[in-house]
């Protein structure tokens, strides 16, 4: 599969531990870019079609997720990737649409590898075949520190968390700094942002940046 490159339309991804404000970002990014005259498709992982919409069901809310192997969250969190790839984004991209994703291959490499110790060398992988080549031109990475994150998924969720939010402090402190060794790593496409600050200031941080970088 082609590298989106070679598309007319544009990939946003949007990372970050829970709590973040990636949906926040995420919807006003598409208005400001809907007001410019693009069309937005706004997706999310896991999820983005019918099938990825019943693997996040199993994944986050149903108890025989209780006690699943770091292996099996991997391989379902990719397929559902890999079906959000062929039937939503690749065909998005080929429109000329911009595509703005709540999570993408980087969660994986985060959560399953940094978080969960699995071989990032085999998580690479498996996100590569799922994946067909397909990677966003730009990952916007929220970060706020992990007693925030916690603090903001204990309000939101009303003491019903999923799965993965049920984790405990230490594994979203390796989450946190998974992801801001990623960006060290790959500073052509990612970008860190403070997700403490005000939404409206992140909002137009963003903006700019996504102005600057993908005109």
């Amino acid at each position: 599969m082609p590298h989106p490159t070679l598309f007319a339309g544009k990939f946003i991804s949007f990372e970050g531990s829970e709590g973040s404000g990636k949906s926040t970002q995420i919807s006003r990014l598409a208005q400001h870019l809907k007001d410019a005259g693009r069309e937005v498709v706004a997706t999310r992982e896991p999820g983005g079609t019918a099938l990825g919409e019943r693997i996040r069901d199993i994944l986050l809310h149903k108890d025989e997720g209780d006690g699943m192997s770091a292996e099996s969250e991997l391989l379902l969190f990719t397929a559902a990737r890999a079906q959000l790839v062929r039937s939503v984004i690749t065909p998005a991209l080929a429109r000329g649409t911009v595509v703005l994703s709540d999570r993408y291959l980087d969660s994986s490499t985060v959560y399953q590898g940094a978080a969960r110790n699995l071989d990032p060398k085999a998580v690479a992988a498996v996100n590569a075949f799922a994946v067909g080549g397909v990677m966003p031109h730009l990952t916007v990475i929220l970060d706020v520190p992990t007693e925030i994150s916690l603090a903001r998924v204990r309000a939101r969720t009303a003491g019903q968390p999923d799965r993965i939010e049920r984790e405990t402090a230490a594994f979203f402190q390796k989450v946190r700094d998974g992801y801001l060794a990623l960006a060290k790593t790959e500073p052509l496409r990612v970008i860190v942002f403070d997700g403490t600050q005000p939404a409206d200031d992140i909002d137009q941080k963003i903006w700019t940046e996504v102005q600057k970088r993908l005109a």
